[in-house]
Order: structure tokens, then sequence, then C-alpha cells
């Protein structure tokens, strides 16, 4: 590990669309006195296009995705900055590119239960991904296992609640 990621932390916000992941963004970042990176914003025209009109991605559709996420980490570690960075992250595959080479990934797993994950999608609006591919992606979602590092919160209080109680379980790894 080289001394800059050392002295880094990344959390990644992760959890299916609705799971509040934007929502928790800011108040994490400011707490933590983070760089922010909004998952949402490294998706290609492509991938939003496709979700927009209700499809759901492959995993080819994702890789460069995740690549471009796995990226924005490693300049993140090499200017020794502690991120936060939304990223649904489903599959453990995919975790597994955002944190090879990147030792200072911790997945933060946003777990609300399916009501309130309904609830808060029938309530957003604005945003390019529909509540008809919350199935798919509950489906596809492989929670972290243990040798992963990170730990799951069930994100049913509000924002700033949820951001404290992040803060208060990574207390001994902030750098």
């Amino acid at each position: 590990m080289n001394d800059d990621a050392a002295r880094s932390m990344t959390v990644v916000l992760m959890g299916v669309s609705g799971s509040g992941k934007s929502a928790v963004l800011p108040g994490l970042v400011g707490r933590l006195g983070a760089v922010a990176g909004e998952g949402d914003a490294f998706h290609s025209a492509a991938n939003v296009r496709k979700m927009a009109s209700g499809r759901p991605l492959t995993d080819e559709d994702r890789e460069p995705w995740l690549q471009s996420i796995a990226a924005w980490i490693g300049e993140r570690e090499r200017a020794g900055e502690t991120a936060v960075v939304t990223c649904s992250a489903l599959r453990r595959g995919y975790r597994d590119i955002l944190c090879h080479g990147h030792p200072s990934v911790v997945f933060v797993h946003l777990a609300p239960d399916r009501a309130e994950l309904e609830r808060r999608l029938a309530s957003r609006s604005g945003h390019y991904m529909p509540a008809s591919l919350l199935p798919s992606q509950l489906a596809t979602l492989e929670p972290l296992e243990a040798d992963e590092p990170g730990f799951e919160v069930t994100s049913t209080e509000g924002p700033d609640a949820v951001a404290e109680e992040i803060v208060d379980r990574l207390a001994g790894r902030i750098p």
C-alpha cells in the first residue's frame, strides 16, 4: 500500500435505486471533509438511455462504468484524499472491480426494506431510473460478504441520521 492510500479512505455508498445513496452523500461528505463522486455521473449516455427506457443494464454495460469509478478512486488515493462515491455495486464482482488495487475502499450498503424502497421510488421525480427496474436490481443484489471491507446500514432514518451512523461505524478507520 502506498503512503497516500494509507492516508485516505474511500467510502462507496452502495445499494439499489432508492436506497438513499444520493441523499446521504452530502451529509457524509460534510462530516468526513471528503471529496464527493456521484456514480450516476460516470454512466455513459447509452447506459442512461437504456435505463430510462426501462431496460436493465447487463454486466457488459456496467463494466466501463465501474472501471471509470475505480479510476476515480485511484486518483483520490494518489492525492491522499478521503472520498465518498455512490455506486449501486450490486454484485461481488462489481465491488471487486472497485476495490482491486484500491486499499482505501470501504463499502457501506444502504439497505432499507422493499416497502421503503418502493415508497421512495414512487415519490421520486426527475430521475432516469424507473421504479419498474427495482425488481431486477433486487434480483441482482449480492449482499456484502464477510471478507469484503464494509458493513450494512438499514437506511430508513433521514439522510443526516444515516450519515451520522456511518461516521460512528467508521470510527477507527478514518485516517
